[in-house]
């Protein structure tokens, strides 16, 4: 029997593909290149600072996006996220949430913990809210909660990722959940995009491959270094924000550190950083560069339309090969 079908904010896309929301590094230019290239592009909400900043970007996005659909009837843009973090620390959800709502943005990732009224915020004006999670369990919780869909986050996922097997966590999920369904962990090729559908997942969530492009807002070291890294070069910590997640471990070395001996994090310490920019967390993400396993098919800092027609033609021929 076939699922049912997406909603339609999530069918208006030329390549099966979500940009994970990037914190720090996301930002409009990035969002909208990635539309306009045909697959969602998102941003935290927390990377607007300060928080009033929120409201001129999403204008930014959505006036942008509208002229270029205008424009281009023939292949208008896709969809764009806004990643909203559901956690204690994140002082400014209601805020962020608020310009959602004002927006109509079509698509919300809600993170680190799941809440019934950012859902129905959400769903009041139409909007689809996925949910980011790395076991079954986490995944129950948050549609029955109201979440729409899911992003199972797989061991090798840049930030913070989790330990399972993607081939373990989309059986289990599929086992009983026939909704949105987004597959993150080591994906920077088109062949990984036509597998992660095989597995069941309805997207592909990339990250770290956008991270080196024109686009992002990213230093020119750390792009460069994403070119020059592969999965090796991948460390999982929890001592940078209190939650495990991988890293580039030539950035800890540049920060004075052995990335084969770090301690362990203090999980009652998360922190995402407050709305004026200052916290550990938001700290550690500009000095300690977060990164996924699937970097070794980084070649070349790109633009962003350009890594997409790579993605396209990767994935096309390999269905082809099929």
């Amino acid at each position: 029997m076939s699922r049912p079908a997406l909603p339609d904010a999530l069918r208006r896309v030329r390549l099966p593909v979500i940009g994970s929301p990037l914190f720090i590094i996301s930002w409009p230019k990035l969002v909208i290149a990635q539309c306009q290239a045909g697959i969602i592009g998102a941003m935290p909400a927390l990377n607007a600072r300060p928080a009033a900043q929120l409201d001129e970007w999403l204008a930014e996005i959505t006036e942008t996006l509208a002229a270029y659909d205008r424009a281009n009837p023939e292949a208008p843009s896709a969809p764009f996220a806004i990643n909203q973090i559901v956690h204690k620390s994140n002082n400014r959800l209601d805020h962020d949430m608020d310009l959602c709502v004002k927006y109509k943005v079509p698509v919300i990732i809600t993170s680190l913990g799941a809440r019934t009224d950012v859902n129905d915020a959400a769903h009041g004006y139409g909007g689809v809210v996925l949910h980011d999670i790395i076991n079954n369990k986490f995944a129950h919780k948050a549609i029955e909660k109201g979440a729409d869909g899911l992003v199972a986050v797989a061991t090798g996922a840049g930030g913070h990722a989790g330990t399972k097997s993607p081939f373990a966590l989309v059986q289990e999920i599929r086992e009983w959940f026939d909704g949105p369904l987004a597959l993150s962990g080591a994906i920077a090729h088109g062949r990984a995009v036509l597998a992660a559908q095989a597995m069941g997942a309805d997207f592909a969530y990339i990250g770290s491959a956008f991270i080196a492009t024109t686009e992002a807002r990213a230093v020119d070291g750390y792009k460069q270094m994403i070119v020059d890294s592969n999965s090796d070069d991948i460390v999982y910590s929890s001592l940078f924000t209190g939650v495990h997640g991988n890293y580039l471990a030539p950035s800890i070395r540049a920060a004075g550190m052995d990335p084969e001996q770090l301690p362990e994090g203090d999980p009652s310490k998360m922190d995402f950083g407050t709305a004026d920019g200052s916290g550990s967390s938001a700290k550690a993400w500009k000095d300690i560069w977060g990164c996924g396993q699937g970097i070794g098919a980084v070649k070349t800092v790109a633009h962003t339309s350009d890594l997409v027609a790579r993605l396209k033609a990767e994935y096309d021929t390999a269905k082809a090969a099929l």
